[in-house]
């Protein structure tokens, strides 16, 4: 099977569909988009193997868990140690994502704690790692537009209407 590396009208309007009911069955799904059970599944299985829908994780909010308070960990480390730092971190329950960037920082590590003390004891750990040169901790105040892909989704399922216009 050849690997799609974009998504396409179908795939926009089953994601869309998704988004609406998560939990819908598959021939409802199909009905809703005007598709066959065994394209909606086909898509569903292809994006299970590419894994193209992201961990449920992602729709767990923190402070559920007892984690309330959110913060950015700005992070220098010692290049060659980087493998080790990203291990490290791994070990902390409490990071909860970790890019690595170019610029000013080298990662970028999202935490989430009890309180401003829990807060102090993580950020203290992480600059007790092995590699971690300096850290610069942000405090998340408030979430001004939270992690969407709804209007890049409406855009990919609408690209038939758009190939349809002269």
């Amino acid at each position: 099977m050849t690997r799609k590396t974009t998504g396409d009208d179908i795939d926009g309007r089953l994601l869309r569909a998704l988004r609406e009911d998560p939990r819908a069955p598959t021939i409802a799904l199909a009905d809703r988009i005007g598709v066959s059970r065994n394209t909606v599944q086909a898509r569903m299985a292809r994006w299970d193997q590419s894994a193209v829908l992201g961990s449920f994780e992602r729709r767990v909010e923190p402070g559920f868990l007892g984690y309330p308070l959110r913060a950015y960990v700005f992070t220098n480390v010692k290049q060659r140690l980087l493998s080790e730092v990203a291990a490290a971190l791994d070990t902390i329950p409490e990071v909860v994502e970790v890019h690595g960037l170019s610029g000013v920082s080298d990662l970028l590590i999202q935490v989430v704690a009890r309180d401003a003390d829990d807060l102090y004891r993580i950020a203290g750990r992480i600059l007790g790692i092995k590699g971690v040169k300096r850290t610069n901790t942000a405090l998340v105040m408030r979430e001004l537009v939270e992690y969407r892909l709804t209007p890049l989704i409406e855009r990919l399922a609408s690209r038939t209407s758009d190939r349809i216009q002269p």
